[in-house]
Parts: C-alpha cells; structure tokens; sequence
C-alpha cells in the first residue's frame, strides 16, 4: 500500500472516532454523560458548537498527527489499534488551533472555504477554538487508563500547549513589530513550539500509550518536532507558489518573517532588501507588490535552500531515532510520514 493510501484509510478511520466521540448534533444524552447534569439550551449548544466545528472538520485536513500517534505507539511495541480513540486528542487540538490562527492572522479562507470567524462571529470561532482545547481530556478522563499514566498524559498536553501559545506569540509579534532581525535559529525555535508542538505532543502520546522506554520516548518527541518544523518550512514554501488552503501570498500580505524571506534578507542587496521590508512592512493586498516579493525571494533562491534545510533538519532527526526502535512496518511508516511531509505539494 502506497503512503497516500495509508493517509486515506487513517483519515477514515480517524474520522469515524471522531464522530464516535462527537455526534455531528449533541443531546442531553450526551451532555450530561460528558459535561455533567444542568438544564441545557440544545438549540444553542448545537449552533455555537457543533455546527461550526462540523463545517470546519468536514472541509478535510491530512490527519497526519493521528497517524503519528499510530505509529510511535507500534514502533516501540505497542498495539495501534488498542488507542484508536486517543487519535481525537491530536486532532481536535489540531483544528483548534487553525480556528484560533484565522483569527489572530486576520484569514479569510480555510480549506477554500470562509474561515469560521467569518461565517459564524469572532465570538463563536475564539469560543469554539478553545472549546476544541480542552473537549480531548474528556477522553483520557472516561477511558481506563491507570492514574499514573493519566496525569503523564495530562502535563504532556499542557505543557505542549503551553508552548504551541508561546511560539504562536512570538510569530504574531514578529510580524505586527515589524521585526527585521530575526535568525534562522530563532525561527526555528518559534517553529518548534508553534508547528512543532502537536507533532510532538501526537509521537510522545503514541509512545507513552505503548509503554515506550523513556530514550525511546524522547528521541520519537525529538523527531516529532523535526517534521513539525519541517511542515512549517514547506507551508512558507507553498504559500509563495500557491500550493496551500491559504491565498497565494498571504504570508507577504501578513509580513510573516518565514524562512525564506529571513533567508532573503540575509542575502540580498540593499536594494532588494529595502523593496522586500517595505511590502512586508505595508502588509500588502496589493498583487502586483506580492509578486514583486516573491520575485525577490525567488531571486535569492530562498524556497531552494529552505527546501533543503527542512530536508536536513528531518535527516538528522531520523538518525537520532532509527537506531532506537526496532525493525517494524510502525518504524518503516513513520520514514514514509518523514518524506511525505517534505515531498507535499499542498
């Protein structure tokens, strides 16, 4: 079976837990069961929440974060199919906080679709990005799992996400200050906690729910964060070819400091340099200005080298881990997940 086929079948299955978890319209029923016993408002509940989070998770998205759960849990020895329902946990978090980066990048389309502040009100989409937060714990709360490994889960989550907000901070404020010395490396820590954190937070959880040692726990964490690190690379990439559910060019118009305008910056003319901060610094709609920045960074063959940094940054990584796990179809998988993120095109 070839990795598309893998991501098909894993989004099936991850969507079906998901509903399993979340019927697209709550009841009573399932309220009480899982928020607790009060006189609920149905009407109300299912239209600032379960509408909108429907619309959005039925727009798609890769689930690639579940599958690394999958398959960090199988690649230290654990029973995939024994933690389907923890494959929630990841995803929920996940779409959450795309909810969240509509609002605070000002987006107006999702997945070729209006973002959800846009469609329902910036009160329902902050509500429901939170809300998509902290629904997840319910699952580690209701299922079997011993104490111990309970609150491991419990710190894990919130200190990923504690860092997902810190790293979403440093970008937003980079780019509203209008930030002109940032590094690669302070880049790529921002990364590492923004995009870095929920693949982190999906290899760990997958290892932990395995009964993973803890080298091998880490090192998987390690590697996790490197594909984060490295999706994000290849978002700044396709985003100045028009290859993501974003506007072509929508990180010029935001003045993102991605890697290959940082890399610009670092190499081009005073010229070219004082062109490409002026458009980034007026957060330009205008096209024409959009493509002259993209010409720039092209120029600079800016998408090339950071193409081939995320290719490094990941080969590092699985040399790190590869000597940690044994042969297995889990292992082979997670290499396959490692290309995939790199070679994607949207």
């Amino acid at each position: 079976m070839g990795f598309s086929e893998i991501l098909k079948d894993n989004r099936k299955k991850v969507d079906s837990e998901i509903k399993r978890f979340l019927p697209e319209k709550l009841d009573e029923k399932w309220l009480v069961k899982h928020i607790g016993a009060a006189c609920y408002d149905i009407k109300a509940v299912n239209e600032f929440f379960s509408r909108p989070v429907w619309d959005f998770l039925e727009r798609g998205g890769k689930r690639w974060r579940p599958l690394l759960m999958f398959l960090a849990c199988g690649a230290v020895g654990g029973n995939p199919k024994a933690i389907v329902k923890f494959a929630v946990i990841p995803e929920l978090i996940h779409n959450g906080s795309l909810v969240a980066d509509d609002i605070e990048d000002s987006s107006l389309t999702r997945r070729n679709k209006p973002s959800i502040h846009v469609t329902y009100g910036m009160d329902v989409a902050v509500n429901l990005s939170s809300c998509m937060y902290y629904l997840p714990m319910l699952i580690i709360k209701d299922s079997r799992l011993g104490a111990e490994r309970k609150v491991r889960i419990y710190e894990l989550i919130n200190e990923e996400m504690t860092r997902l907000h810190f790293g979403q901070g440093t970008d937003i404020y980079w780019h509203k200050a209008k930030n002109e010395k940032v590094s690669e490396s302070h880049y790529f820590s921002m990364c590492a906690y923004k995009t870095g954190t929920l693949a982190r937070l999906s290899a760990k959880l997958g290892a932990i729910l395995g009964k993973g040692a803890e080298k091998q726990i880490s090192a998987l964490g390690k590697f996790a964060e490197a594909i984060g690190v490295a999706f994000q690379i290849q978002d700044d990439v396709l985003n100045l070819i028009g290859g993501v559910g974003k506007d072509f060019g929508e990180d010029i118009t935001e003045g993102k400091m991605s890697l290959p305008v940082i890399r610009t910056l670092s190499a081009a003319s005073k010229r070219d340099k004082k062109l490409l901060l002026g458009i980034l610094k007026k957060h330009s709609k205008d096209k024409q200005e959009i493509t002259m920045a993209s010409k720039i960074i092209n120029h600079y063959q800016s998408l090339e080298y950071s193409g081939n940094v995320a290719d490094k940054i990941v080969r590092k990584a699985w040399s790190d881990l590869e000597p940690l796990l044994a042969p297995s179809v889990s292992k082979d998988g997670l290499k396959q997940l490692a290309r995939f993120v790199l070679e994607r095109k949207h």
